[in-house]
């Protein structure tokens, strides 16, 4: 386990000792549960956003290959 120093805005440190304290949780839990969690919300949006480059260059050649596709249906 590693240790880290940081600081904290005023605001986020009050609220989130407001939270702890009613949820009955170590300060310590409860950060790396919660950068756990954002970490999630990063990777996922990374992922969808390389999803989304890499659909735009292969969007023209798949509609190519769905009209020739189309077109064989027809044929048939």
């Amino acid at each position: 386990m590693k240790t880290l120093s940081l600081k904290l805005d005023d605001s986020v440190f009050t609220e989130t000792e407001q939270v702890i304290s009613n949820i009955k949780k170590s300060r310590n839990r409860y950060i790396n549960e919660a950068l756990y969690f954002y970490n999630k919300v990063q990777k996922r949006k990374l992922l969808a956003s390389k999803l989304e480059k890499e659909s735009k260059l292969v969007k023209d050649e798949s509609l190519t290959v769905l009209h020739e596709f189309e077109m064989i249906d027809y044929e048939g």
